[in-house]
């Protein structure tokens, strides 16, 4: 028979030592188990759904289109804000003995008739232009907004009697109601102050295209209306002022910022129209249209008059239609 083994006595110091290796075994799970949390909910925050603002920003930024128009717009920004930063001339200074001449290094896009830096007006030029389509959008966005989500939510006599209104306003040429404003707030012979005539362009473009955006909101209403968390709101006792602002104006505001980017550029060249009629930014207001009128006399012969000015401007209205283009495929669920 085999004698039993005897067991080895156990030390104070023998508990100690078991006690702590428990310790560590278990602070080490707890440190690797709070790590994977940490990671787990590291995982779960990415992959958290977005947001349609959200979606549609990643998705710009994954669009070459999108980049090369912002690039083109904060540049033409930065001419607006500070144009100091790109030529420390001044664009109404002129020297008649310099009048037509070519591009230079002194000069390099030449001089104007009357021998007027070309560079520095079309740099300083930004300012006028680009404010009048800021604030033309801005106006014609807000009147076209008011009355169309105001139309798509009462609908009825309401919805009747707008639509008629903006049809009214729709059916008018653009150009020939241009000219009746304009020409009916100044006389022939006055010259009327930079920002009065800046201010009468914008309200003439505004209330000539408001119509647009109010269709476009009225029909953004209309759907948002049939949606079940505006019923919910309604049958709530939600007043309609609430039920406009707080749930349905979010939800119907992206096809109007799609359209407020495209526009934006077409009311620069509208401006640019007028101006080269003779009806809108006039003396001593410099604009791009203002260049393209100075130079319609002198194309044939002087043709850098024209094709300086008027290449910032397409470049301008061509950088905002890329940006609406790509704002409205982001914003579009059917383009996903």
């Amino acid at each position: 028979m085999t004698e039993p083994t005897a067991s080895s006595p156990t030390t104070p110091e023998d508990t100690q030592d078991s006690a702590a290796t428990k310790h560590a075994v278990a602070t080490g799970q707890n440190s690797a188990g709070l790590l994977a949390a940490q990671a787990s909910h590291a995982a779960a925050k990415q992959e958290k759904p977005r947001g349609l603002w959200g979606d549609a920003w990643h998705d710009l930024l994954r669009r070459p289109m999108f980049l090369i128009a912002s690039a083109i717009i904060l540049v033409l920004l930065a001419m607006v804000a500070f144009p100091q930063l790109f030529t420390s001339v001044d664009p109404n200074h002129s020297d008649l003995l310099k009048s037509r001449e070519g591009p230079s290094a002194e000069a390099w896009f030449g001089y104007d008739l009357q021998g007027r830096d070309i560079f520095a007006r079309a740099v300083h030029g930004a300012r006028a232009s680009i404010t009048v389509g800021l604030l033309a959008t801005l106006g014609t966005v807000l009147i076209g907004s008011v009355v169309g989500i105001l139309s798509g939510y009462y609908g009825g006599w309401v919805d009747n009697l707008l639509s008629r209104l903006s049809e009214i306003f729709l059916g008018l040429p653009f150009v020939l109601g241009a000219i009746v404003i304009l020409t009916t707030f100044n006389s022939p012979d006055e010259i009327p102050s930079g920002t009065r005539v800046i201010m009468q362009v914008v309200i003439s473009i505004a209330v000539l295209s408001w119509p647009i955006a109010m269709r476009i909101m009225r029909s953004a209403a209309i759907s948002a209306k049939q949606q079940d968390y505006v019923k919910a709101a309604r049958a709530l006792g939600a007043k309609p002022s609430r039920v406009i602002l707080r749930h349905m104006l979010p939800n119907c505001l992206a096809p109007v910022l799609v359209y407020a980017t495209i526009a934006l550029g077409g009311f620069i060249g509208a401006e640019a129209t007028l101006s080269y009629l003779g009806l809108g930014l006039k003396f001593p207001v410099v604009s791009w249209g203002v260049m393209i009128s100075d130079s319609r006399e002198f194309i044939q012969a002087s043709p850098h008059l024209l094709l300086f000015p008027a290449g910032f401007l397409v470049m301008t209205v061509l950088a905002f239609v890329m940006l609406g283009d790509a704002v409205r495929d982001a914003l579009d669920p059917k383009q996903k």
